[in-house]
């Protein structure tokens, strides 16, 4: 498939990118594999650091309350049981890590999914050059308002690591900035549009056809 090229202001410049169909133009995209990498992508996030207390760690005295029989009211065997106000939790959350494997074959199919439906959806926009000599955070606004994308999620893929442009859109909300080697189907499918510089484009393909 082929995209017009646009500059930094919006406008097309008359020349095309050519898109691999292996990877933008997938006959059949896979929805469960792209399920499996978001969750996968968002388990990983978690912390898993939540903790509650067990009877065995809760402070105060273990000596029975009164007599087992006779006072007409439940059994009762230590201050810290969970009926108490202070006492433990019941079955709480105990740390735990949340990671779990997924192959890569897997992972890179849903990448390429994940792109097949937003090249679909028109979402995919192929840009020149940015060109910034320096971090500016208006420049890189100007950039998606050109665009019509300013106050909405974004994904825009470079080539290589610029600290100019990451320092530059650092502080807008909803702006995400990625290498061809870093993206994810997360930030893919989170994106209400994905801005690939045109360098960007042979190291994307490298990647997802391994």
């Amino acid at each position: 498939m082929e995209l017009d090229i646009h500059s930094k202001d919006g406008k097309s410049t008359g020349k095309k990118a050519k898109l691999n169909d292996a990877v933008f133009a997938v006959e059949t995209p896979n929805d469960h594999a792209i399920w499996l990498d978001v969750k996968q992508h968002l388990a990983n996030k978690r912390q898993g650091t939540a903790k509650t207390l067990e009877k065995s760690e809760v402070s105060g005295s273990s000596k029975k309350l009164h007599r087992q029989k006779g006072t007409g009211g439940s059994r009762k065997g230590s201050i810290k049981s969970p009926l108490f106000k202070g006492g433990a939790r019941v079955f709480g959350p105990q740390p735990r890590d949340y990671h779990f494997k997924l192959n890569k074959k897997v992972k890179d199919l849903a990448r390429r999914s994940a792109l097949t439906h937003k090249a679909k959806d028109g979402a995919i926009t192929v840009l020149e050059d940015l060109g910034m000599s320096a971090p500016r955070t208006r420049e890189f606004a100007a950039l998606l308002k050109a665009f019509a994308i300013a106050g909405r999620k974004s994904l825009v893929v470079l080539p290589a690591k610029d600290s100019n442009v990451l320092l530059s859109a650092r502080n807008i909300q909803g702006a995400r900035v990625v290498t061809a080697g870093d993206i994810n189907t997360y930030d893919i499918m989170n994106a209400s549009k994905v801005i690939i510089l045109k360098d960007a484009i042979a190291p994307l393909e490298s990647t997802l056809t391994k």
